[in-house]
């Protein structure tokens, strides 16, 4: 791309359609670049004050879907002054094309430059999306470090779970939002609406100070790290005297205040979720060891039932999809889930409105709610999460459910009409043996006999799924060692032959995994620190797009870059990803606060090695893991004791009309 201007952003700014349309019929998936879906906005460029670009670093199939861009996306475009458009991963025959040809990184809304927003936006949701963050960054023409932009660059500011760690990306993004983002970007907003009225005093730097003395948004320009002789980091510091030596994650309180997404977006090419999602709650206390979800989302915050009727009614007459997924991570556990179940299982008999919980603990599962989610005879499918083999493995990671729950409730589920579930396990959990592993191939065994003799079929299914483990920060776990590749490799390989073991019941049960390179890479990026910013940025120089699909990724490529980066710090691969860390170590985001006091993670990471099983605070006393008075919040639960409203039955719902 070429050098990038200084002069200040443009008050209206060009589509860049023209020259990117005559590219589209090269291109796979064209469709997905072409935008104006049913819920997509776009506003007058020069009636907004401040311009937001939202991006989801995936393909439009995968970011579309995502929750929490849709609910940015809706929040900032409700504010009269305020536009937000969105833009996602261009697949690499578009990025060629748009490199000939001069077309820079553009939203799907109105076709824009990227550069031209005041806030560039990316929530991540996993690490492996980093490289295509330095794909859109170059796109776009803004300079790839943080340091060389001017203030005719927009602010990038990084969200979502991955952001609780940024500092692997801390050199390219200027910013970082902690936790829930509904009343961040609010506040971010007015910070750049201000700044803007007053005249831009003091260019970029003097925004960014701005952003990091609310607290809630880490600055990395502002925080030097210091490393001891052995590569491990000796402190994380302010190198100014106006900017907190910790910051804060966000938590939105009573989420019955934001219904939202409102009027959900669409997709007119398929997409990996097609479905109205209604978060009925946030937050999670569990207290599953390996779950950074569960941990940095603390505390449990209910959506009231009455207002998750009201959402689902205004989303389906809004969209026309046929499917409702009520979303949480563990949905069945909302204190009023089986009212809200049969609630809008009444409303919607008769329909073609099917009732979807992608969450299910196997022992919040009932026949009760079994009948409710398949009511009027379509059953979307059923994914249970024993996570680890063995009861022994379970209660190292704190995942409190025996093999007789597990049995008992996929039989509920085959003598309710499903013939097919999902069962999903993690392998190189700590402490894992491989008699823990073959212990999974036992469970599936037992799940396909069970079933047999309850239906008297032989018509069912379980589908095995197993996902490599990965240390995450803020986590019991974040201390672990990780297991290495070949270790992992060799686990599923017996495992795929003890299920095959029974002919019989081997043809039953489908298997599919994923090996453990691509996990220690997520391991590397999760827990890494600002060094592993040079692995990243020589990956992506060495072509590392879309490292999330395993036909793009390249584990070789990534064990290159980082044995010709590494050294120069003295460190390796090895050093951040299979190495235990001790009790007083700095780790790279101590600087960052969950909410969750380090003591307390120390302590349970402790008591994971002696198989002690936490309690869930919901329903028994605190345990004191910080985050409700650190975070001056409070676990939020019903019931509430009323019903969904309306109770008028929905008679037909009708696609809308173009």
């Amino acid at each position: 791309m070429s050098a990038p201007s200084t002069t200040p952003r443009a008050a209206a700014t060009n589509s860049v359609w023209p020259r990117l349309e005559p590219l589209l019929p090269q291109v796979s998936k064209p469709i997905q670049y072409v935008g104006g879906e049913l819920g997509a906005v776009v506003k007058d460029w020069d009636a907004a004050t401040v311009r937001w670009a939202l991006m989801y670093p995936d393909a439009y199939e995968v970011g579309l879907p995502n929750q929490g861009v849709q609910i940015l996306y809706e929040v900032l475009n409700e504010l009269p002054d305020t536009l937000a458009e969105r833009t996602y991963a261009v697949w690499p025959d578009l990025e060629n094309l748009m490199r000939v040809h001069g077309v820079p990184q553009f939203t799907v809304d109105a076709h824009r430059p990227v550069r031209d927003f005041d806030v560039f936006g990316i929530s991540f949701s996993t690490e492996l999306g980093y490289t295509n963050l330095l794909t859109a960054i170059d796109l776009a023409g803004i300079p790839m470090l943080a340091a060389d932009r001017t203030d005719a660059d927009p602010v990038i500011v990084a969200g979502g779970h991955a952001a609780f760690n940024p500092e692997p990306i801390a050199d390219f993004i200027d910013a970082a939002v902690l936790g829930d983002g509904e009343e961040a970007v609010l506040e971010i907003t007015a910070i750049v609406r201000e700044w803007k009225a007053e005249g831009s005093p003091g260019g970029r730097d003097e925004l960014l100070l701005r952003l990091a003395r609310t607290e809630s948004v880490y600055v990395p320009r502002f925080y030097d790290v210091d490393y001891l002789p052995d590569g491990r980091i000796q402190r994380v510091v302010p190198n100014r005297a106006d900017v907190p030596f910790r910051v804060h994650k966000r938590t939105t309180m009573d989420l019955d205040a934001w219904p939202y997404p409102k009027k959900p977006l669409v997709p007119l090419a398929e997409t990996v979720h097609e479905r109205y999602a209604v978060e009925i709650f946030r937050g999670c206390t569990r207290g599953c060891r390996f779950c950074q979800a569960g941990m940095i989302t603390r505390p449990v915050r209910e959506r009231s039932i009455t207002t998750v009727g009201q959402m689902v009614q205004q989303g389906l007459e809004f969209s026309g999809f046929s499917e409702v997924g009520l979303l949480s991570l563990s949905s069945a556990d909302h204190s009023e889930i089986g009212d809200m179940c049969s609630g809008l299982a009444e409303q919607y008999s008769g329909t073609n409105v099917s009732l979807s919980l992608p969450s299910t603990r196997v022992d919040a599962f009932n026949i009760d709610l079994a009948q409710e989610l398949s009511r009027n005879g379509r059953r979307t499918g059923l994914t249970f999460a024993p996570e680890g083999g063995s009861e022994r493995i379970r209660k190292v990671i704190n995942k409190m459910v025996s093999k007789e729950d597990l049995i008992r409730t996929v039989v509920t589920a085959y003598t309710n009409g499903w013939r097919q579930v999902k069962l999903y396990f993690m392998c190189g959990l700590p402490t894992e043996t491989d008699e823990d592993v073959l212990e999974i191939a036992d469970m599936a065994h037992e799940v396909i006999r069970a079933g047999r003799a309850a239906t008297g079929s032989k018509d069912i299914r379980c589908t095995v799924s197993i996902g490599g483990f990965v240390p995450k920060p803020h986590t019991p776990f974040q201390w672990a060692s990780m297991v290495r590749p070949e270790v992992i490799d060799h686990r599923l390989k017996i495992l795929k032959q003890a299920i095959n073991s029974d002919r019989s019941l081997g043809r039953a049960i489908g298997y599919r995994y994923h090996d453990g390179e691509p996990s220690l890479i997520e391991g590397l990026l999760s827990r890494g620190d600002r060094r592993v910013g040079s692995v990243i940025r020589k990956v992506w120089e060495n072509g590392g797009r879309f490292d999330g699909w395993s036909e793009h990724f390249s584990y070789q490529r990534w064990v290159d870059a980082a044995a010709e980066t590494l050294p120069t710090f003295g460190v390796d691969l090895d050093w951040y990803t299979t190495r235990e860390r001790e009790e007083l170590e700095v780790l790279p985001w101590d600087h960052l606060d969950s909410g969750l006091d380090k003591d307390w993670l120390w302590q349970d990471w402790q008591d994971s090695v002696s198989g002690f099983e936490q309690d869930d605070c919901r329903w028994t006393p605190c345990f004191d893991c910080g985050v409700c008075p650190s975070m001056d919040t409070e676990i939020q639960i019903g019931p509430t004791g009323k019903k969904l409203l309306p109770l008028t039955p929905v008679k037909a719902l009708q696609a809308p009309t173009a």
